[in-house]
């Protein structure tokens, strides 16, 4: 599967110690023509004290939503520089919920579902797996396409990504 990425703007965190001590907000999504089809993702990093902001975006050319919705969290979470504290803004209940409430279970079930399936974007769970140990992360649900900036802005970014991933 193809990739792209898209990258505007800095962003930093205070410094290099491995104990969270900067938190940033996280604002994510995803979009995806066809399911599958041509997928983009696309994240907005806000640290609140400085002000300083970093939104990326990317896309596949063959995936399905959620992996897209999944793939902007991993995006978001691998850019920060130090563990941190993390509010993470999406509105997609299945990344929430798969983090706030799931993942544990599914770990302990071998990554299985409760009705003993295998669970789905098993990879991209085990990545999100990693990356949450390095941060302390609290989970908000945001109406999507309901006029909260951050979120227009990564959906905007992401349709973006998927249109350019969906012309090559």
């Amino acid at each position: 599967m193809g990739m792209i990425r898209a990258m505007t703007q800095t962003f930093a965190t205070d410094s290099q110690s491995d104990a969270p001590k900067s938190k940033v907000h996280l604002f994510t999504d995803g979009a995806c023509s066809g399911n599958p089809g041509p997928g983009g993702w696309a994240y907005l990093l806000v640290h609140p004290r400085t002000g300083k902001q970093r939104e990326q975006s990317g896309g596949e050319r063959d995936t399905t939503n959620n992996r897209m919705e999944l793939q902007a969290v991993i995006e978001g979470l691998s850019d920060l520089q130090m563990p941190s504290f993390v509010e993470l803004y999406s509105d997609s209940q299945y990344v929430l919920k798969g983090l706030e409430e799931w993942i544990d279970g599914w770990k302990r079930r071998g990554w299985k579902t409760a009705g003993k399936k295998p669970v789905k974007n098993v990879d991209l769970w085990k990545k999100l797996d990693e990356l949450r140990k390095l941060h302390v992360i609290s989970f908000h649900w945001v109406r999507g396409h309901d006029g909260h900036p951050e979120n227009e802005r990564v959906d905007e970014l992401a349709v973006q990504a998927r249109e350019a991933i969906a012309s090559r």
